[in-house]
């Protein structure tokens, strides 16, 4: 399928390529890959269909030598992408923040819809999409959505998962005083999260919830932490060099429908130990309880859990 431009020739698998014998090929049905094609401006013009089985992304790409880049993953549920207008908003945001020419919105959007008719099939999806500075010394930005199947999370959304506290080494102040450092674009740079989540699974924990050096909730490695303390729900502000949670967005936007009223406001470790509830909540894992947090258990809120995961679930969009 071609939607514009054809397909750049930097994108072409080379002829020569030959997959080691330990390698098993993705199914393009269950895999499929959309290339984003730029004109010499730098603006998007259209998309075309690659094959996931191929190499696509040139070695000297500063997406991948140097991490330069920016990402997005959305839900979907039945063919049905959530929370698309939300995640194309900070996609744009993250791209403004590293200074990238801004993305084509409905050029992106076009890619993650047709991606996601292609996961129709699948009761749960999800699809990426991914904009890098491009090859080192060329003007040119690289750019492509993905999708697949997700993992079965039934598990962790119904007995939830233990989180280590652990020091972000950034004051909550960090996105005023060195916006330089990105604090709350979501780039490609993952190395420090995958290492606190390694982290954190040698103190014997399943995940993450940073703490800033002066001592408030920052958010997870790929989530945002929600509290419940009476009939208030509670999240950090986003001024606190995170990241816009789309998931936590619209359950706060929801929040009436079960009787509570919702909040940004700073929290420490202490709200998070005297809540009667705690969450992380993300685009694909949705809604999982926090069951223990530093070895110690806390009650989670299981029949809440299990509604607002049936009502991000049954979103259309």
């Amino acid at each position: 399928m071609t939607h514009g431009a054809t397909q750049p020739s930097s994108s072409t698998p080379p002829s020569s390529w030959t997959p080691p014998s330990s390698w098993t090929p993705p199914s393009s049905a269950n895999h499929p890959l959309l290339l984003i094609t730029h004109d010499g401006s730098g603006a998007a013009t259209g998309f075309v269909e690659a094959d996931a089985e191929h190499p696509h992304l040139n070695v000297h790409d500063l997406g991948v030598t140097r991490g330069d880049g920016i990402f997005e993953t959305y839900s979907i549920g039945r063919g049905h992408v959530q929370a698309l207008d939300a995640h194309l908003d900070r996609f744009a945001r993250s791209a403004r923040m590293l200074d990238l020419p801004q993305p084509d919105l409905g050029v992106w959007r076009d890619a993650v819809l047709e991606i996601g008719r292609r996961l129709a099939d699948h009761e749960e999806a999800w699809v990426r999409t991914i904009l890098t500075r491009g090859i080192e010394g060329h003007d040119m930005l690289t750019g492509w959505a993905q999708g697949r199947p997700s993992p079965d999370y039934r598990r962790e959304r119904t007995e939830g998962l233990s989180v280590a506290l652990l020091d972000r080494g950034l004051r909550s102040d960090v996105a005023q005083t060195s916006p330089w450092l990105l604090a709350g674009a979501k780039t490609l740079s993952y190395a420090v999260n995958r290492a606190a989540v390694r982290e954190a699974q040698r103190r014997g924990a399943d995940d993450v919830v940073f703490v800033s050096t002066d001592g408030f909730l920052l958010e997870g490695p790929n989530s945002t932490v929600v509290l419940r303390r009476g009939d208030t729900l509670s999240t950090p502000p986003v001024d606190f060099g995170i990241l816009p949670g789309t998931t936590q967005g619209d359950l706060f936007a929801a929040a009436p429908e079960w009787g509570l009223q919702a909040v940004m406001e700073p929290l420490t470790p202490d709200d998070l130990h005297a809540a009667e509830a705690a969450w992380i909540v993300s685009s694909v894992r949705h809604v999982t309880p926090i069951r223990a947090v530093d070895g110690v258990e806390r009650p989670i809120d299981a029949s809440l859990s299990a509604a607002w995961n049936g009502y991000l679930h049954a979103r259309l969009s």
